[in-house]
């Protein structure tokens, strides 16, 4: 069963052993594949962040966060930033992390939603967005430098919540 909860200092070591995965093959976050632990942690966890794990019996298998796309006047619109480990690929992670992500976006007074930077080769998240109520409102043209394909589009998803 997927639990998912605010994340705890004692989480650190599995968020980054998620993070590292994740980025290291350079085909989905803008992140340097090198990045080192203090840098990844320090985004990922940082104050004026919601940072959360899902848990599948008591193991991080997956990690988001939620804060302001926008300072002052466009701190009502949420932006988020979710990783599932490998390992947990296919099992409803990322799922789970999105509906109780825009669920909880709303309970934290957000009136929207918006994804700044999803790469379009990365279908699997493009149709997860989708199915959760995410529309494409744009594609920057060879946004993403795709360690495998070169120069990428990435699209700006949003939903209001």
């Amino acid at each position: 069963m997927i639990e998912i909860r605010k994340a705890k200092p004692a989480d650190n070591d599995q968020i980054w052993e998620i993070i590292r995965q994740v980025i290291s093959k350079g085909d989905t976050y803008v992140f340097d594949p090198a990045s080192p632990k203090e840098k990844m942690l320090d985004f990922w966890c940082s104050e004026g962040k919601h940072t959360y794990v899902a848990t599948i019996a008591g193991k991080v298998a997956g990690t988001f966060l939620l804060k302001d796309n926008q300072p002052d006047l466009g701190r009502h619109i949420a932006n988020g930033a979710y990783m599932v480990s490998p390992d947990a690929a296919g099992l409803g992670i990322g799922r789970a992390m999105g509906e109780f992500s825009i669920e909880e976006a709303r309970r934290l007074g957000y009136k929207a939603m918006q994804f700044n930077f999803v790469i379009k080769s990365n279908e699997r998240a493009v149709r997860l967005w989708e199915k959760l109520g995410f529309k494409i409102i744009g594609e920057i043209p060879d946004a993403f430098n795709h360690q495998q394909n070169g120069l990428t589009n990435a699209y700006i998803m949003y939903q209001k919540v």
